[in-house]
């Protein structure tokens, strides 16, 4: 044995503990199937606790005014529908801030499909809208929705237990449908408007593209939607009403809409006019939407931002209301899977330059400066939805309450509603937010491991409580449209 030399002994029994290392590494590199599952499970029981920590007042119902307007939803499979109609693959994506021709279509399609970004573009051209219409209709898989921000917002809250006042111009099959606790207040229409969703599913295929993500393209040609038409009667039912919560949604029907010379700008000063005129007490949410047009991003800055005590928007969204409030141009594609650090940074820029212009609002000069926020009300509540994670900033001794649990239930309704079912099956999800998370790109920030026993995050920062948690991503999609609704709702209820 002297000299260490290699014994037979020695070749033998080093074989048998190579073997005993190599399958030790291997059982400790990684879970196994089971381990995985039960970590999901973990976290799924973990969010549920945490939503069920704050139970609603069945006694009394909140009270929440929610407008405008409505649609119904056409949703059928987008490529699908494109290989119907005999539209190929472009060579050419590009960007359109609306759609005249099918060319045009392509290439819009094409650009926000391959990296699975949300998109919604006006159809300018009548005759080729009508024409996806028909050809949706008998597409197999096809189904009709109830559509519209306000609808469905309108529709989550009456869900989750409240009792709804909802402004728009509906037909009197969509009224019948809606829950018994939401009164209408607008006209009514014999032919409601119609939005085309062109949903796919992550890894889908359209000729040489292949979308990163589950995501929908919507096109609308909409005659009533963008002139507000229930908003009278919305404002005469509201005295009464006397709601808890005010949510404004759906002003992207107005996003370039063909209207007349200072219509539009008419219509948003009625609406400035009764969000300024209700209750201080009442908190005021607006829901953004994918808006391309400049001047009506400036028309929300004017008219609406500054009387809203909340926002909700998701990971496009959010880049674009930054990008016009920093340099006065808007961002038409954004990173539709961004880095928790980048999301909670801008985050903390749109918070702090809304707030810094409220404060300077008596200074300013001119519509596209601090004047726009004249009498502006604090931004206390500002919600971010991605398709990986919930993020929420709630100013410290706002109204706002029940942050943590608001962000858990947003997180938990995102896989409700895109699996389509109230029991989340942790076999149909898979969690896609890092293990850890940095809170800043700022070098040096300190990072937050995910706690399967505690996923929701909360910390404190300046004037504000920052809570971020996962979302069990629905693996078996089966509709994407509506999701920010859902959850920007379903996180307003527990905080009213």
């Amino acid at each position: 044995m002297e000299g260490g030399g290699n014994s037979p002994w020695m070749m033998k029994y080093g074989t048998v503990v190579s073997l005993f290392v190599v399958v030790l590494a291997f059982w400790f590199r990684a879970p196994p199937n089971e381990t995985l599952d039960e970590r999901l499970d973990t976290v799924l029981s973990s969010l549920l606790r945490a939503e069920g920590k704050v139970g609603m007042n069945n006694v009394v119902r909140p009270r929440v005014a929610v407008g405008f307007g409505g649609c119904v939803d056409l949703i059928v499979d987008g490529v699908s529908l494109l290989n119907k109609i005999g539209l190929p693959p472009t060579d050419q994506p590009l960007h359109h801030d609306y759609i005249e021709n099918e060319a045009q279509l392509a290439q819009s399609f094409a650009y926000f499909f391959a990296p699975g970004a949300a998109a919604e573009r006006f159809v300018l051209n009548d005759t080729l809208f009508s024409e996806l219409v028909e050809a949706s209709r008998d597409l197999p898989g096809n189904r009709w929705a109830i559509g519209g921000n306000a609808p469905v917002m309108a529709s989550r809250l009456a869900t989750e237990g409240c009792d709804l006042l909802l402004g728009g111009s509906f037909s009197p099959d969509f009224i019948d449908v809606l829950s018994e606790h939401i009164t209408v207040a607008g006209n009514i229409v014999e032919e409601p408007d119609i939005h085309l969703i062109l949903e796919y599913s992550s890894g889908a295929s359209w000729g040489h593209y292949t979308s990163r993500r589950a995501n929908r393209y919507i096109v609308h040609s909409d005659d009533h939607n963008p002139y507000l038409d229930s908003m009278a009667e919305f404002a005469e039912k509201l005295k009464d009403f006397t709601p808890d919560l005010l949510v404004v949604g759906g002003l992207q029907m107005m996003d370039n809409f063909p209207f007349q010379s200072g219509e539009r700008d008419a219509l948003l000063s009625r609406l400035a006019n009764l969000l300024s005129s209700s209750s201080p007490q009442i908190g005021v949410h607006f829901e953004m939407a994918s808006f391309v047009e400049e001047s009506i991003m400036e028309d929300l800055l004017h008219y609406i931002i500054p009387h809203a005590d909340s926002l909700g928007m998701n990971e496009q969204e959010l880049p674009n209301l930054l990008s016009l409030l920093k340099d006065s141009n808007i961002t038409v594609l954004s990173d539709p899977n961004p880095r928790v650090a980048t999301v909670l940074d801008q985050m903390r820029e749109v918070y702090r330059i809304v707030n810094q212009r409220s404060r300077n609002s008596s200074a300013g000069s001119d519509r596209n400066s601090a004047e726009a926020f004249t009498e502006a009300k604090p931004l206390t509540r500002l919600h971010i939805h991605t398709l990986a994670f919930q993020a929420m900033i709630v100013t410290h001794g706002s109204q706002w309450k029940n942050t943590m649990s608001a962000t858990a239930k947003a997180s938990l309704t995102a896989n409700r509603h895109v699996c389509g079912s109230d029991d989340i099956d942790t076999s149909k999800a898979r969690l896609i937010m890092d293990d850890s998370f940095s809170i800043s790109r700022r070098e040096g920030s300190q990072r937050i491991p995910l706690q399967e026993t505690r996923p929701v995050s909360c910390w404190d920062e300046d004037d504000y409580e920052i809570c971020v948690a996962p979302v069990l991503v629905c693996t078996e999609v089966y509709q994407t449209a509506g999701g920010g609704d859902n959850v920007s709702a379903a996180g307003l209820v527990l905080q009213i």
